[in-house]
């Protein structure tokens, strides 16, 4: 199943995708789903990254070494 939604491009960038898709007779919606489908990892990193550094600012996490870690997993 699939869904559909809508986005506001600036015209540079819409008028680019146009220009590629002219070019390569594909769809705009094939590119907008091929970026989004290349990025949401990194995306989705990116702000899990940040939330685990507020969570460490906060107090409410802690960093600790590998061997720390790694203690007690043998049981």
């Amino acid at each position: 199943m699939s869904k559909q939604t809508a986005v506001r491009l600036p015209d540079e960038i819409f008028d680019r995708l146009q220009a590629l898709a002219a070019r390569t007779g594909r769809t705009a919606t094939f590119y907008i789903r091929e970026a989004i489908e290349e990025h949401i990892d990194d995306l989705e990193d990116l702000y899990l990254a940040e939330q685990a550094i507020e969570r460490l600012n906060r107090g409410e996490s802690r960093i600790v070494d590998a061997e720390e870690f790694w203690r007690g997993m043998d049981d």
